[in-house]
């Protein structure tokens, strides 16, 4: 019997569905492990890989509508409600390009063999390995870290296979120009194909290097035929390029990876391991489950929402899944992953939500690997973020989009119901992480400061028009994605603009001293939350808009989580207010990041039993695939990677929370977890933090690496702690 949590998840049969497929990746190709024993299929991804655009490309830059803002401001300002309703250029609203599979790698097996006995798929988190096996036959699949490469390996007495790459996929184009490649070569063979989208001079190709150990290999277009082998091991890369792509290259480095003859699969992964299994093996969560409920498959435990193994393994799986999908980029809607070209929502980079809550956990979860992706995303983009700060408010500095396919920065998904193009809180919110990880470690990153620095920029330019009182006013303004009882979607001082702008100057002044007093002044002449007749934080400073409660998102809570800018501590009327502001909030059409997002305020509030109620509706809902990866809608409608990257945070909220000078201790515990452990915390002043807790009390072991004087608070109220770096404390506060 398991006495500790299960690092995987396993089934007793074959992904009948993609979204049931294991998944491997490595940050920048992924893979979707069927396990079939006949027909073995993986489908690939990659990072890179999305539709061209289809129609004017003119309408992918942000429009260009600096010289009409001042008379916008104007009449917002002078009372008119429905005049953000013309500020565009009268495009129609255009997606971002959409994210899709490449192909999938195929192992035929003759028919009449029969099943495998025994047979059994698993996927181990520390390992990344993806594994299908029974009788003898044994199939294995990761996505080295270290080599940048899937690694499929097939062992089994006398193997008879078939091998193909197959780009029939789920709402593959018709149009597709797809060619297939396969040579002979001394290993065993060369497999390529490549997909040129329709009417571009773009593609992309795979490459898959097959090395046979024993039997017999011989070309059967499009693939390849082996007879009798004891082994088969396939190394697949794909790349997304114009014009045509060096397959004899590409295959040429595959097979300097194999290094030995006959090549070795271990050696591949001995080297793979110490990057992933490090990064995964930081942070572990155990709630006391059952021993018997830890041995169950993914899809038994599914079916026993309220399992304390359940959530074990859910918290396991998100670290894991979101460590994979997390490299060239952070994860996208779908993380790494998808098995259909017809992507929700293009798989695209959302920002006023869907990626903050994603990568939510990368600085306590102690997954610097996610923080480092979502870096690199933002300095590829500065650029773009310059552009649209500049067209659209003729300002210096940068302003980030809502949406983003990974290559384009630029603001351009906008319409009359969703003008994001006016949303100047999304370079705040995306930078967030990025101060957490600097605090958590102790060091400014220079890109960081150089990027805050940008934002103070665009808020010294853009916050020019006052209130009649003489304080700034944050116009246009938006609140994603939601709009006023009584006004439209473009307003006036939203609450989250007011929050992002002045947590965005005074992070910028902390970075920039020299900077400081300016940058600080403007932050002081923001206007303050408004608190409405019903008690409630107004999503709206303004006074004279209505609230309008039931949705989805929470984005006038942004103060509350991820900032602390109102907490029960500091601004404990406002905290009440958000509080009221949560009470009232419905969950509008059920989105797992909508009542995740509930539950992270729920936790900075201290509000144990919401917390439980909004975890409880996702993990009641049927929310999660057999793979552990999650859906967007209840009952498994729509593949996506909300709630499996956000359960992780919600969890680490319920239990510790930080900031650079405050450590909280089982600020909002869920009921029925009354015992647990959960070891490798990194807190934002710099120390490692194990949390055991039970009926009986709690205990904390800190492990500082700063010398600092913090906050203490736990249910007893605070004290002061003076922490020693290389001393480690141990903590036991009372029981509540």
């Amino acid at each position: 019997m398991s006495t500790e949590p299960v690092h995987g998840t396993w089934e007793p049969r074959p992904a009948a569905r993609w979204e049931d497929a294991f998944l491997t990746g490595n940050g920048h190709h992924g893979a979707l492990v069927s396990g079939d024993p006949h027909d073995d299929r993986t489908v690939v991804t990659h990072h890179t890989l999305v539709r061209p655009g289809e129609g004017d490309d003119g309408h992918r830059l942000p429009p260009r509508l600096a010289d009409r803002l001042p008379l916008l401001q104007d009449r917002l300002l002078s009372g008119d409600r429905e005049a953000a309703e013309g500020f565009t250029d009268g495009r129609p609203l255009r997606w971002v390009r959409a994210f899709h599979p490449a192909f999938q790698v195929r192992l035929r097996r003759p028919d009449g063999v029969p099943a495998p006995e025994g047979y059994r798929r698993t996927l181990d988190f520390t390992t990344g390995v993806a594994q299908a096996a029974g009788a003898g036959w044994t199939s294995r699949v990761f996505v080295s870290r270290a080599d940048d490469v899937i690694v499929q390996h097939v062992t089994g007495p006398g193997l008879t296979l078939d091998v193909s790459l197959d780009h029939r996929l789920p709402g593959a184009p018709t149009g597709l120009g797809v060619g297939h490649g396969a040579v002979l070569t001394p290993e065993g063979a060369l497999l390529s194909l490549r997909a040129r989208y329709p009417g571009s001079d773009l593609a992309c190709t795979g490459v898959t290097l097959v090395a046979v150990t024993g039997g017999r290999t011989a070309l059967a277009p499009p693939g390849v035929h082996i007879e009798g082998a004891r082994s088969v091991l396939l190394l697949t890369r794909v790349r997304r390029h114009t014009g045509e792509a060096d397959v004899v290259a590409e295959g040429r480095a595959l097979r300097e990876l194999l290094g030995e003859d006959p090549p070795s699969y271990d050696g591949l992964l001995d080297r793979h391991l110490p990057l992933h299994r490090t990064a995964y093996r930081r942070v572990t969560l155990d709630l006391a489950a059952d021993p018997g409920e830890r041995l169950l498959a993914g899809s038994e435990l599914l079916a026993r929402p309220r399992s304390a193994a359940l959530l074990e393994r859910l918290f396991a799986a998100g670290r894991y899944h979101l460590l994979s999908s997390s490299g060239l980029f952070p994860p996208r809607l779908t993380g790494l992953w998808t098995g259909d070209w017809d992507t929700a929502w293009s798989g695209a980079f959302t920002n006023d939500a869907n990626l903050n809550l994603q990568t939510a956990s990368a600085a306590a979860a102690a997954l610097p690997e996610v923080t480092e992706a979502l870096a690199s995303l933002i300095q590829r983009q500065l650029p773009d973020w310059r552009d649209n700060a500049r067209a659209v408010f003729g300002t210096r500095g940068v302003v980030a989009p809502a949406h983003s396919d990974g290559e384009s920065g630029h603001s351009y998904h906008f319409s009359r119901e969703y003008p994001l193009h006016l949303w100047t809180a999304g370079a705040d919110w995306l930078l967030k992480p990025l101060v957490d990880h600097d605090e958590t470690h102790g060091a400014r990153d220079p890109r960081t400061a150089a990027a805050l620095a940008e934002v103070a920029l665009f808020y010294e330019d853009f916050l020019t028009r006052t209130d009649s009182e003489g304080r700034l006013v944050v116009v246009p303004s938006y609140s994603p994605e939601n709009r006023p009882a009584n006004a439209s979607w473009g307003t006036v001082d939203a609450a989250m603009d007011l929050s992002a702008a002045r947590h965005a100057l005074l992070t910028a002044a902390a970075y920039h001293p020299e900077h400081a007093d300016r940058w600080r002044a403007l932050a002081d002449r923001l206007p303050p939350h408004r608190i409405n007749g019903d008690g409630a934080l107004a999503e709206w400073a303004r006074p004279g808009l209505e609230d309008s409660y039931d949705h989805r998102h929470l984005s006038h809570l942004y103060g509350v989580w991820p900032l602390d800018e109102i907490t029960p501590y500091d601004t404990p009327e406002l905290a009440a207010a958000a509080r009221r502001a949560l009470e009232l909030r419905g969950a509008e059409n059920d989105s797992a990041h909508g009542h995740l997002h509930h539950a992270l305020i729920a936790a900075r509030l201290r509000d144990g039993e919401r917390v439980a109620h909004a975890l409880g509706q996702v993990l009641d809902g049927d929310f999660f695939h057999a793979s552990l990866m999650s859906a967007h809608y209840p009952h498994r409608h729509v593949y996506n990677a909300d709630a499996a990257h956000t359960l992780p945070a919600v969890l680490i909220e319920a239990l510790v929370q930080s900031t650079p000078d405050r450590l909280v201790l089982l600020p909002a515990p869920l009921p029925a977890y009354p015992s647990g452990r959960l070891h490798g915390i990194r807190t934002r002043f710099g120390a490692t933090l194990d949390l055991t807790w039970s009926p009986d009390g709690a205990t904390a072991v800190l492990r500082p690496t700063r010398t600092h004087r913090i906050d203490l608070w736990t249910s007893a109220g605070a004290e002061p702690l003076d922490l020693v770096a290389g001393e480690d404390r141990v903590l036991t506060p009372k029981a509540r």
